[in-house]
C-alpha cells in the first residue's frame, strides 16, 4: 500500500517527543534534537526519524551551512486536534459525550471540574462570537 498523499499518521511516541523539542526550540539540527532527548539514541537514529518524519510530512528541513535544520510544519494546537479526534474516532464512535461519560466513570473528572471546564467553554465561545461581530 502506498503512503501518497492521504491524512497524516498520529505521531509516535518518539515523533511527539521530537515535535515537542522542535515546538520549544524552533528550527534546529540534529544534533540539538538528540541532546533534548536525553536518552541514549545515536545520532544516526535521530537524524532517520527526522528523515522519516519529513517524508510523513510532519516536518520540513532546510540546509544551515552544513547541516540540516528541521521545524515543524504544523502548530502544537494543530497536532493536539488530530490526536483527540483520532481518539474519538477510534474508542468512542466520536462521541464527545461518549468520552466524557467514561472520564466521569473512571473517577478522571468529577463534577466541579466538569463545572469549571463549562465556564471555559462559555466564555470561550463568547470570545469567538465577539470576534466575529
Amino acid at each position: 500500500m502506498v503512503q501518497g498523499r492521504k491524512p497524516k499518521k498520529q505521531l509516535t511516541p518518539l515523533e511527539l517527543r521530537i515535535m515537542q523539542i522542535l515546538w520549544d526550540a524552533g528550527p534546529s539540527p540534529v544534533q540539538l534534537v538528540q541532546e533534548r532527548l536525553g536518552d541514549d539514541l545515536a545520532y544516526t537514529t535521530v537524524q532517520t526519524m527526522l528523515n522519516v518524519m519529513q517524508r510523513k510530512g510532519h516536518v520540513a528541513r532546510s540546509l544551515v551551512g552544513r547541516a540540516f535544520e528541521y521545524r515543524p510544519l504544523h502548530s502544537r494546537d494543530v497536532a493536539m486536534g488530530s490526536a483527540v479526534r483520532d481518539l474519538l474516532n477510534r474508542m468512542f464512535d466520536g462521541s464527545v459525550e461518549s468520552l466524557v461519560m467514561n472520564m466521569v466513570r473512571t473517577k478522571q473528572i468529577d463534577s466541579a471540574k466538569l463545572a469549571a471546564l463549562v465556564e471555559l467553554v462559555a466564555s470561550a465561545e463568547g470570545d469567538s462570537d465577539g470576534d466575529r461581530k
